[in-house]
């Protein structure tokens, strides 16, 4: 029976490997998804091969994860799968991390065991709290802006060092269980004060970096309870977490102490100078008469259009412009959204063809060539100031190149800043007009004008 156990972990850590790899291009995405599946499946069932008791409680669990889990597949929209992606980080880490409780109460741990422990619980309740506060920031039930007071990162460093501390006592004398609670609670603790300085714009970076230490807290309970193949599949999520997070902060030019200790996106102290400029500001008739006259267009998506939930009113705008003969690409940027991928994941599914979605890399050579760009909810990544202002938070961080564009049009409720707290330069050029409104109300009114504005 062993033996069969181990064949099937075998097989199941290499559906996760080729998961992970045919999940690289759209291409043989769906393949990815039903590899981790199916590996996911095995390893399930691989596991309760060796089980011989408690099936009771197995069960009672299975069909509990499963009324919470079904319905929220079905009735989650799109736009909120960034809170859903923290929320799973968050429900796994705590698994691992009351996983590795029940252990250390089981029987007091020694050796490397114990350290796989104390790694394991201390990564899974920090994770647990940070996911919870990252969430909450997601769904804005938290502010998104950074929260911050005096000596913040000095007083982090100093509770995370105590519970570090607390955790190198308990692996040197395992029978002080009475320190295992204050552990727990400093690490539940250091996760929450992590999180609250990091402002919305960090978000993406955030969310790659906790499904690593998910990862990482998986493959320590994996080393504690002789488990191969949870070291495997948590050394994956990890590494490819990890990984994620470092892509992200290239994108953004910024160090990973600047995410998680810069405290990014407080608002900057106002000088009046947004008040004296003068916008231009455009109808939806006459957007749709600039459109219609283009013969290339670049569509910018942001958060924006994640709060409006307007990818399906895009998809018709897209159709719209398509059968006028007009050339239109959207511009990804790699941290447009509240999590990687966020902007492809909302496009596909209003079924817009995924070789019309260009990254940036790609599309920015194409902007000064380009009749019309169509911001729809974007802000800090289409900023200029980026290029050229030293003293702008966002200095040097890539951006689109959507100034160069001969027409921009940017649909935006008001004029606000984003996430990095500062004006967009971008809005007061006398080549952008402003289409102040709700996106999706905007582009369907966009929609309505365009037959209109062809007759004419």
């Amino acid at each position: 029976m062993t033996s069969l156990v181990n064949y099937v972990y075998i097989v199941s850590a290499a559906l996760f490997v080729l998961s992970l790899k045919w999940m690289n291009t759209p291409v043989t995405s769906r393949r990815g998804v039903m590899a981790g599946e199916v590996g996911m499946l095995m390893a399930i069932a691989g596991t309760l091969i060796n089980h011989h008791h408690n099936w009771q409680l197995i069960l009672a669990a299975f069909f509990i994860g499963t009324a919470v889990g079904v319905p929220i597949a079905y009735i989650m929209p799109m736009t909120a799968v960034p809170q859903r992606t923290a929320m799973s980080h968050a429900c796994g880490a705590l698994a691992a991390a009351l996983v590795g409780t029940a252990e250390f109460y089981r029987e007091p741990p020694h050796g490397f065991t114990a350290v796989a422990l104390i790694i394991e619980t201390l990564l899974g309740f920090l994770t647990f709290t940070g996911s919870l506060m990252a969430m909450g920031k997601l769904q804005e039930i938290l502010p998104s802006r950074p929260l911050v007071y005096k000596n913040q990162n000095l007083i982090n460093f100093l509770l995370f060092a105590i519970a570090l501390g607390l955790g190198i006592r308990l692996i040197l004398v395992p029978t002080d269980t009475f320190l295992y609670p204050v552990f727990a609670g400093l690490a539940l603790l250091f996760g929450v004060l992590l999180i609250i300085p990091i402002g919305g714009a960090d978000m993406p970076t955030v969310i790659a970096l906790l499904n690593s230490y998910a990862g990482l807290s998986a493959c320590a309970m994996g080393f504690a309870l002789d488990n191969n193949l949870l070291v495997i599949a948590g050394a994956l999520d990890g590494s490819s977490g990890l990984i994620l997070s470092i892509i992200m902060c290239k994108a953004m030019n910024r160090s990973f102490a600047n995410v998680l200790f810069g405290a990014f996106g407080q608002l900057q102290t106002s000088t009046g100078r947004s008040e004296q400029r003068s916008v231009h500001s455009a109808t939806a008739e006459e957007a749709a008469s600039i459109l219609e006259a283009a013969s290339s267009v670049i569509i910018v998506p942001g958060y924006g259009l994640a709060v409006a939930q307007a990818q399906h009113k895009i998809r018709e705008l897209f159709d719209s412009l398509v059968r006028r003969g007009v050339d239109v690409k959207f511009a990804i940027h790699p941290v447009a959204g509240r999590m990687p991928g966020h902007m492809n994941v909302l496009l596909a599914e209003a079924d817009i063809p995924y070789d019309r979605l260009v990254e940036m890399d790609e599309i920015n050579g194409e902007f000064p060539q380009c009749d019309v760009a169509l911001v729809i909810g974007a802000n800090d990544v289409t900023n200029p100031a980026a290029r050229h202002d030293k003293g702008s938070p966002i200095y040097g961080m890539p951006i689109l190149d959507v100034d160069k564009a001969h027409t921009v049009m940017v649909i935006k409720r008001s004029m606000s800043p984003g996430f990095a707290g500062i004006d967009n330069e971008l809005y007061y050029m006398d080549k952008t007009l402003m289409l102040f409104g709700d996106a999706k109300a905007f582009v369907s009114e966009i929609v309505k004008e365009l037959p209109a504005a062809r007759a004419a």
